[in-house]
């Protein structure tokens, strides 16, 4: 039977840990959120703004998205968490502590009034959302 020397088992030690030891990559790839299929920012640039109608209706998703020039393709639905800011005091609220794939957006703005932001928010840190709030009109 063949041992293994300490010398070589704090090298294997060492090596493996590193692997762990190494930063991720945060905010590499695109999402966007969508109403229905259609992407609720108007721009997906940094001058974009996102904004709902009180009374709209459809599934709300935030998607993986590949970005063409004048386009976002909606790619695979990314897990998303959901708070309210407050107009008035901007106090920001859980709205559930549960993750979402999508959800009926009429849910949400039935907590919400008028000058209200719909706040999404991320479960990986791989995915960059720059529209994440969205303002209640």
């Amino acid at each position: 039977m063949k041992r293994i020397t300490i010398p070589t088992l704090l090298a294997l030690v060492l090596l493996s840990v590193s692997g762990f030891a190494q930063e991720p990559t945060s905010f590499t790839n695109c999402a966007a959120a969508f109403l229905g299929s259609k992407m609720i920012v108007n721009d997906y640039s940094p001058e974009g703004t996102s904004q709902l109608d009180a009374s709209a209706t459809c599934i709300l998703s935030v998607c993986q998205v590949t970005l063409n020039p004048g386009n976002a393709i909606p790619g695979e639905k990314t897990p998303f968490m959901i708070a309210i800011r407050d107009g008035n005091s901007k106090t920001l609220w859980m709205y559930a502590t549960a993750s979402f794939r999508e959800i009926e957006i009429s849910k949400v703005l039935a907590k919400c009034k008028k000058g209200d932001y719909i706040v999404l928010l991320t479960r990986d840190e791989q995915w960059a959302l720059p529209h994440n709030e969205i303002l209640v009109n």
